[in-house]
């Protein structure tokens, strides 16, 4: 599983004294068992997809951060937030081009915006982003 590789990869970031590597994982370690919790709750378990979402939010919101700290002009914060997301986007699986996004929507049959979005959640989760998807369908 993701969250193995991931506490692996803490405890090397830990003995290097390499922080702000150490800051991301534990980040997500701490998302994942948040989540695990929720889940519980509901019967649930977490798998190496929920891993992937919560890792794909992280990079999101590094990007937030990103942009407020160069505005700021706070280089050093800049080069830690670069480096965290890097580090996590190791775990992220090869996203989808827009030219493989839009072969599979020429396979569909109905091309409706609610009948491909469905599709790309159901079988391609984690695997491209929505927002490629819908830039391709407004382009066809």
């Amino acid at each position: 599983m993701i969250i193995d590789e991931i506490k692996k990869a803490n405890m090397e970031a830990l003995k290097a004294h390499n922080n702000s590597l150490r800051t991301a994982y534990s980040m997500l370690m701490n998302k994942y068992m948040l989540a695990g919790i929720e889940l519980k709750a509901q019967g649930k378990e977490i798998g190496d997809t929920e891993m992937i979402q919560i890792i794909q939010k992280s990079i999101k919101e590094l990007d937030e951060e990103l942009e407020i700290y160069k505005k700021a002009d706070r280089q050093e914060s800049v080069k830690d937030i670069t480096a965290q997301q890097e580090a996590l986007k190791v775990y992220l699986p090869k996203m989808m081009s827009k030219d493989e996004i839009k072969a599979e929507i020429d396979t569909l049959e109905d091309k409706s915006i609610g009948n491909v979005m469905k599709h790309f959640k159901l079988n391609f989760a984690g695997k491209c982003d929505m927002r490629d998807v819908q830039e391709v369908l407004k382009s066809l």
